[in-house]
């Protein structure tokens, strides 16, 4: 039977779980499940169980393996669960040797997750594509030196360290020598790229030495960013280079100051709005989208009206909204809670926003005639990562000239 990964969370556990099922296939696995976890919210592990004991009721003869940033903080927690085979940790999921020693004949540990602070390098994983989808990701940088308040990743993830970019580049034109028409750089923290390497270079950088490189590259897209951390030839790159598309997605988390300074975040609520101001000039056609979270400990309902206007203020188009979600051993777990009920209304409050400001999006784009990379047979991507709903059938992966002719308020519709 076959090789089923199922993927929680962010763009490189995307990027991992291609990887893990190379290795897996490699190794010969026969009927196995892959879960590969966030750890991000209490949420997002709960959906992991859920999604775990319902596969054992559809696959009770699958081998089930559990892995990602929610099995490395949480190892304990999956292995107690009678439909779990095996418990394996985010470094050694990447290793095509845990994948020979698991599927092997010989006796395997059921849980093998070792220290992820001890882990000093990471290394770029040979994927040339994507079961045919038009777009791929490539894993630059892993891990975090940051310690938000509310943030478990670092523990999940460990230390910050970054790919050698020649290693990036020989990845990025593997992949679209294979026909991938777009690339997308991601990690975990990718604005802090390179300051473990020789000469620190940074990320845009790296931008840079991909497009130069790889000219027969249509598109290359980064991942969220740390909006403080940009450095200037990625805001170069955002003003010259025209395959680098024109949508960033920041990691905010708040407009209140003294909200951010509680999350032990690095920029206030002024920086943000800066940040999109300058960019804008740079590059007019900019797309913003950011990661919210509404009803952190001590959040007052003036504090949380800042983070509701600072939509407006930066224009933002794309919004991901976390209700809080206290993740123990983490400072902000110990802080004064807000009730969460009130956390649930936030958290509404704030979709419903970014909802009108994706609307007003969508009518800014009405009208024009705009390149769309092609998904699937319906629906494409706008350079700015809005969603395009086509008028007849397209072939997946090509970059096609379309009128937008309206909206329905979630995509574009093209003529």
């Amino acid at each position: 039977m076959a090789i089923d990964v199922v993927t929680f969370g962010c763009r490189l556990n995307i990027y991992e779980s291609e990887a893990m099922k190379r290795h897996a296939d490699a190794a010969g696995a026969d009927d196995l499940v892959i879960i590969n976890t966030c750890a991000v919210t209490a949420e997002a592990s709960r959906q992991a169980r859920q999604t775990i004991r319902r596969l054992r009721r559809e696959r009770p003869q699958a081998r089930i393996v559990v892995t990602g940033c929610a099995a490395q903080v949480e190892a304990a927690t999956f292995s107690a669960m009678a439909e779990v085979d095996h418990v394996i940790g985010n470094t050694e999921k990447m290793q095509a040797g845990t994948w020979s020693a698991l599927l092997g004949s010989a006796p395997t540990e059921r849980i093998l997750v070792g220290d992820i602070m001890a882990v000093k390098e990471t290394a770029s994983h040979l994927v040339d594509g994507y079961g045919g989808l038009p777009r791929s990701f490539v894993q630059v940088q892993n891990g975090c030196d940051h310690r938000c308040t509310f943030c478990i990743i670092p523990y999940g993830r460990g230390n910050s360290r970054s790919v050698a970019m020649g290693a990036v580049v020989d990845q990025v034109r593997r992949l679209t020598e294979n026909g991938c028409g777009e690339v997308v750089v991601t990690g975990v923290d990718i604005t802090s790229y390179g300051r473990d390497l020789p000469g620190t270079p940074t990320l845009g950088r790296l931008v840079k030495q991909i497009l130069r490189h790889v000219p027969e590259l249509p598109r290359l897209r980064i991942s969220s960013i740390d909006s403080v951390e940009a450095d200037d030839d990625l805001l170069d790159a955002l003003a010259t280079e025209p395959r680098l598309m024109p949508h960033l997605h920041l990691s905010l988390q708040a407009g209140d100051d003294l909200i951010l300074k509680r999350m032990k975040r690095r920029h206030l609520r002024d920086d943000a709005i800066r940040f999109c101001e300058d960019v804008r000039k740079l590059r007019p056609d900019v797309v913003f989208g950011a990661d919210i979270i509404a009803g952190f400990p001590t959040e007052t309902e003036d504090m949380f009206a800042r983070s509701l206007a600072i939509i407006d203020e930066c224009d933002l188009t794309h919004l991901h909204v976390f209700p809080f979600s206290p993740r123990p051993g983490t400072p902000a777990a110990r802080m004064p809670q807000v009730d969460r009920a009130l956390i649930k209304d936030r958290a509404r409050r704030l979709r419903e926003k970014g909802a009108e400001a994706l609307a007003r999006h969508l009518a800014r784009e009405v009208g024009r005639q705009v390149p769309v990379l092609t998904e699937n047979a319906e629906l494409g991507r706008t350079e700015g990562f809005t969603l395009v709903r086509l008028a007849s059938a397209a072939v997946p992966g090509r970059i096609l000239n379309v009128t937008i002719a309206g909206h329905d308020g979630h995509e574009l519709l093209a003529a």
